[in-house]
């Protein structure tokens, strides 16, 4: 069984809005003064939800996070994700001492490197060879230790001939690129790394993820990891927490909690354009639509599913062209069509796309839509937002889950 690198139990952090500080002199005197005599802060109860939507919330302190608690063992990724605001950036600051919690414990077992922030930790003024040595220090590295690491994350971070330049001049590019080969060459045995992929070109961000898998599967330490990047989420983590307004919600495999974060962040499902709900943005001087239905309103794998559109053609064109592109909750396009449709005596389009039974997988997908002229030469109207959820009920409770895939079509097998 694998040793538990971090322990986190209960945890929680108090914030009181609108000020700097903790509030004013008697409210830090009652704190005092319950401290002193081993109470509970009297402050802690009265803190609000952290939902950063609401106005006008019933109190002026807000639980940035909430009785937050999990454990992560020698080796795993932990992906850490959630909308912004959720908590993610509290909880990792926290987690490395910049801040202290509310509420709870935290046991770690080993040294902590973070990387939070595009240049957090260095000195403008110094050089990039000079805040090598720095952050090594602050981190608990002896000066031969990090001479020993020193041209391979010179090497690594990219930045060989700024390396004796002041950082003040460096790029955020290359901030992040020099932050992150500190962070990880420096051997913590847990490395908490917060958005490194937002910042950085391609070439960067494969190194990354190359070099936190090299960390977790060769090395053997512990890697905490906050993304909004969903793909790189299942590629580099075999664990995940799911943070809503504060609070832990899901504590799962990876694969699992992205998927829940995904439904989550959807929209609410729209199977239905009809020209009475919404007037303004359906029609202009080429067409109109009256309306476009998905159906059936719940579909299982083995239902065939149709798009029925009906539009009116005020062009003095033969026709329109329907098409859409078919997206999954990651918008990795699944399949695209259109069609060419010649209007009727009254001007309208009636048209029907059938998706076959038996081939999406059962998981949300999203449509956009195109209405383009009779010679593709003109775009009438693009629309998004409409989308559809594909289930398989005989599979949903199965111990084997769901099988993999953008696709999932019922082919023919037989015995020779």
């Amino acid at each position: 069984m694998s040793k538990v690198m971090l322990d986190v139990e209960g945890v929680s952090k108090l914030y009181r809005l609108g000020v700097i500080g903790t509030g004013t002199l008697s409210h830090d005197l009652n704190r005092w003064w319950h401290q002193i005599r081993g109470k509970e802060d009297p402050y802690s109860k009265i803190g609000a939800v952290n939902n950063r939507t609401t106005e006008g919330a019933e109190s002026d302190f807000v639980w940035a996070i909430k009785d937050i608690s999990f454990n992560v063992s020698q080796g795993d990724v932990l992906g850490i994700v959630g909308k912004n605001g959720a908590g993610k950036s509290t909880l990792l600051k926290i987690l490395s001492k910049v801040t202290s919690p509310s509420e709870g414990t935290i046991r770690a077992g080993g040294r902590i490197a973070s990387l939070l922030e595009v240049g957090t930790g260095f000195h403008p003024e110094l050089t990039g060879r000079e805040n090598i040595y720095l952050n090594g220090a602050i981190l608990g590295m002896t000066k031969r230790e990090i001479s020993a690491k020193l041209d391979e994350i010179v090497e690594f971070s990219g930045c060989r001939r700024y390396i004796d330049t002041p950082v003040k001049r460096y790029s955020s590019g290359m901030k992040v690129r020099l932050a992150f080969a500190v962070a990880a060459h420096l051997e913590p045995e847990i490395l908490v790394v917060d958005e490194v992929l937002a910042v950085g070109d391609a070439e960067f961000q494969k190194k990354a993820v190359g070099k936190m898998k090299d960390i977790s599967n060769s090395e053997g330490r512990t890697v905490l990891f906050v993304s909004h990047n969903m793909a790189a989420v299942r590629s580099i983590c075999n664990k995940g927490i799911l943070l809503q307004n504060g609070r832990l919600t899901h504590d799962d495999e990876a694969e699992v909690i992205v998927e829940e974060y995904l439904k989550q962040n959807s929209d609410q499902l729209v199977k239905s354009v009809k020209f009475e709900d919404d007037p303004i943005k359906l029609e202009n001087e080429e067409i109109k639509i009256h309306s476009i239905d998905i159906t059936p309103s719940d579909p299982d794998i083995d239902d065939k599913i149709e798009i029925t559109f009906d539009i009116e053609v005020k062009a003095n064109e033969p026709g329109i062209n329907i098409a859409f592109d078919l997206l999954n909750l990651q918008e990795t396009i699944v399949f695209g069509t259109g069609e060419k449709f010649k209007k009727d005596i009254e001007n309208r389009v009636k048209a029907v796309c059938e998706i076959p039974a038996n081939l999406l997988n059962d998981e949300i997908y999203l449509l956009n839509l195109y209405i383009a002229s009779d010679s593709m030469r003109h775009m009438y109207h693009y629309i998004q937002g409409m989308s559809f959820e594909v289930k398989d009920k005989i599979r949903e409770y199965a111990y084997y889950g769901k099988i993999r895939g953008l696709v999932r079509p019922k082919l023919n097998w037989r015995s020779l």
